[in-house]
């Protein structure tokens, strides 16, 4: 059985129509998955990006197109009340629901994401974190050292992965990112041989004519 782990963090729409999507886009392969949150915010700022949320052209853009990708897969969708928020309290939930060392489960991640991603509230609103938090009834305090550390500590290891983005799924040690490679991880899965060629390393080799 192959093992997928799936980074995200719960302010990306994109993640959530991808954790939304994972079942049915790997329907009939074999495989296990480690949900594994990390901070977008931390990713964007070392790699020296701004979030398709902060550019208002790419903002108005972004949400037309989530909204159409929810339309399109029958995923229930609604913007919440306040985007981009901080997702520091949700994301140290989600650890502070799993032992130390380890990763929260399907379903911690699944009322996380509909926390924010339907129902159109405010995700940070103290009255619903209590409540979620309650609904969850955590191992860990979420606001202790231990889970804000191991939040740092886990996003600080995607980045030495390379990883840039959420949603990104990794594979026999091979990236995807987005809701859109969900087709190329499953084929990867199914063990296309174009991955095992030399195209998918050739692929990454692209010399860039102008540096800015």
């Amino acid at each position: 059985m192959k093992h997928i782990d799936f980074y995200f963090d719960v302010i990306s729409p994109f993640a959530y129509l991808a954790f939304e999507r994972l079942p049915q886009a790997l329907e009939g392969l074999s495989y296990s998955v480690s949900y594994r949150p990390v901070l977008f915010a931390g990713l964007l700022s070392h790699w020296g990006q701004k979030g398709p949320a902060e550019i208002e052209p790419k903002r108005a853009w972004t949400f037309r197109h989530v909204h159409w990708l929810a339309h399109q897969h029958g995923i229930p969708m609604q913007t919440p009340a306040q985007h981009p928020f901080n997702p520091l309290a949700l994301l140290r939930l989600a650890l502070a629901g799993a032992s130390d060392g380890a990763t929260p489960n399907r379903f911690v991640c699944e009322q996380l994401f509909r926390h924010v991603w339907r129902g159109g509230a405010d995700a940070n609103d103290p009255a619903r974190l209590a409540e979620l938090t309650r609904q969850l009834a955590p191992a860990r305090d979420a606001n202790s050292d231990t889970v804000k550390q191991a939040l740092k500590d886990a996003t600080a290891a995607a980045i030495a992965k390379g990883i840039f983005g959420v949603p990104t799924f990794e594979l026999d040690g091979r990236l995807f990112w987005g809701l859109d490679s969900l087709p190329m991880l499953a084929a990867c899965l199914r063990g296309d041989a174009w991955f095992d060629a030399p195209a998918w390393n050739s692929a990454a080799v692209a010399p860039p004519g102008v540096k800015r």
